[in-house]
């Protein structure tokens, strides 16, 4: 029996859910359907990415809408591009049996023209990015009077991406809607604020803690000192040799640099950051989904609402500052029931970070040594051998060239024979990691010189602030939390525009109009000199010391003016 059809679902749903090879739903989508179906109970629904938040809600109102009336009766907003092209392919799927439903996808990056011109033959459903929204909108090309049903899709992503004042001028414009659920993977503040002012008494279903990770995500850490970072990078791809997965930097530099050296020592690697073009963008994530590339470098913003199936692992580059930016991360692995791995690499000063992920996500992080050399090589050797041996070779002619092979090796016996099979398929490993180093030996003395200063002066464990440490100097920047900014956003924002490294900065105070930046005395000039008088979204950028010393000298006040946050896509 399929369990879907307990739901309150119709014969239609059920049936497409079933050609999909759905016949049990997910925790979400259980307790979701039926409160959804009755289409006048505001909602929050709270789940990890992965878990079936889209079937949850597009399969009530794919029952809701009413197809002879062909306007936008149902609105899905959605923080990316490609979250919202999956979500329309989804709805694709589920509307099988019910043909009669339109779904439109509007969205940055692409013809409005031609946007405009398919809203105007009438649809049922809108998925759009809130950027293209707001044009749509100000160009009246949508009408959003008869919207009935608001979905507000990966909350809290939209809100760090600066998306507040948007979500807000959306809610503003559907006052005759009967409904609004929002989907989010955490619970922050400003997701607690827009269902507090926009939505009345709904209804909240939690599946899982709040903010926790998968369950079926493997956490593992490794350490090792800073400079040898993508070494054990490399080594940990080359341990892994079925990897399907995803490496997150900081920064886009980061993005592409690993990305030109794996791709130079023969790895299928692309990287994904804001410096590409949209057309860029679709054809590296074509190529991820086709499984082309066993790997994706990218950046946390670059790879918002990225959904591919299948993803084994998923690589930390380095910690991310934010516990919501690790739960998204690691939520790309372990989709749809499935088990996934989420390592991180870090320096050994970073142990206490570990321990607060812990907490925060509620999970165990397991530390395990940096595989030696000759791990990897023995690793690679029998993924090789399991591949051969399980080779289908029921679809060739090979009985044809039996005969000119058994005549070619009858002068060698079987050893002889898997040996130079192995030697052609492993030589460069073997040689690569002939003399490799041990990585943990010379990790373990940094670690037990690393815990005797710490004994020695416990203050070490953070870095030195600007009162007590006369080698940083404080820097003023008209950016805060008002211009889309979080604090690990803002700081990928300016490690990428003054190409320094994070090593530089000291404390960083994030205000809601600007913000404090310590920075190391020496790097202070590039920093002005990076940031100061260049634009950002709309508005120009000023940054000069707080004592008024060095940079360009600027008065703190400004036309604080705003121009609406936008899609950069």
């Amino acid at each position: 029996m399929n369990e879907f059809e307990g739901l309150g679902l119709n014969e239609n749903l059920v049936k497409a859910v079933e050609d999909l090879g759905f016949t049990t739903p997910t925790p979400i989508q259980s307790k979701a359907i039926p409160i959804l179906l009755s289409g006048t109970t505001d909602f929050v629904g709270l789940a990890q990415t992965g878990t079936g938040k889209t079937a949850a809600f597009g399969l009530p109102l794919l029952q809701l809408i009413d197809p002879s009336q062909k306007y936008p009766q149902a609105l899905i907003v959605c923080p990316t591009r490609e979250l919202c092209l999956q979500i329309c392919n989804d709805i694709l799927e589920y509307k099988k049996y019910s043909k009669n439903i339109i779904a439109e996808p509007v969205y940055g990056g692409a013809s409005i023209v031609m946007q405009i011109r398919a809203l105007k033959k009438g649809v049922h459903i809108v998925v759009a990015t809130p950027g293209r929204l707001i044009d749509m909108i100000e160009r009246k090309a949508i009408d959003l009077e008869k919207v009935k049903y608001v979905v507000l899709d990966e909350a809290d992503e939209m809100l760090n991406m600066g998306f507040r004042d948007d979500i807000d001028f959306v809610l503003k414009n559907t006052v005759n809607r009967e409904s609004t659920w929002l989907f989010s993977a955490t619970m922050p503040a400003e997701v607690r604020a827009i269902s507090k002012n926009f939505m009345d008494h709904p209804q909240e279903v939690t599946v899982g803690k709040k903010n926790t990770a998968n369950v079926n995500i493997d956490h593992q850490y490794f350490i090792t000192p800073a400079h040898s970072r993508f070494e054990t990078l490399k080594r940990l791809v080359d341990f892994n040799p079925g990897m399907y997965g995803i490496i997150f930097t900081r920064t886009k530099i980061d993005a592409q640099n690993i990305a030109e050296k794996l791709s130079k020592e023969g790895y299928d690697v692309e990287s994904l950051h804001g410096d590409l073009t949209q057309q860029q963008r679709d054809r590296v994530m074509h190529r991820f989904r086709e499984k082309d590339l066993q790997i994706l470098i990218a950046t946390d913003v670059a790879a918002r609402g990225i959904d591919v199936e299948g993803i084994t692992h998923v690589i930390n580059y380095e910690l991310p500052d934010d516990i919501e930016v690790y739960t998204h991360r690691s939520g790309r692995t372990a989709r749809a029931g499935k088990s996934g791995i989420c390592i991180s690499i870090c320096h050994s000063r970073e142990s206490f970070k570990i321990r607060q992920l812990e907490k925060m996500v509620n999970a165990h992080f397991h530390k395990l040594d940096i595989p030696s050399g000759k791990d990897v090589c023995r690793k690679q050797f029998f993924y090789f051998m399991d591949k051969l041996i399980n080779t289908d070779i029921s679809n060739g002619a090979y009985e044809t060239y039996m005969p000119d092979l058994e005549k070619k090796f009858q002068e060698m016996d079987k050893e002889e024979v898997l040996k130079r099979v192995a030697a052609l398929e492993f030589d460069h490993f073997l040689k690569y990691y002939e003399n490799a180093e041990d990585l943990n030996a010379r990790q373990d003395f940094r670690e037990k010189r690393s815990d005797n200063n710490r004994r020695e002066n416990s203050e070490r464990r953070e870095r030195p602030s600007f009162q007590r440490d006369g080698g940083f100097t404080k820097l003023f920047i008209n950016l805060g939390s008002k211009d889309g900014f979080y604090k690990a956003s803002f700081l990928q924002f300016i490690l990428d525009e003054s190409n320094l490294k994070k090593e530089v900065l000291g404390k960083i105070d994030l205000r809601e109009m600007n913000s404090w930046v310590e920075v190391d005395k020496s790097a202070a000039p590039k920093m002005i000199k990076s940031l100061d008088g260049k634009m950002h979204n709309g508005r120009q950028i000023r940054m000069n010391e707080a004592d008024g010393g060095g940079g360009n000298k600027r008065p703190l006040r400004e036309n604080r003016q705003r121009i609406p946050v936008r899609e950069r896509r």
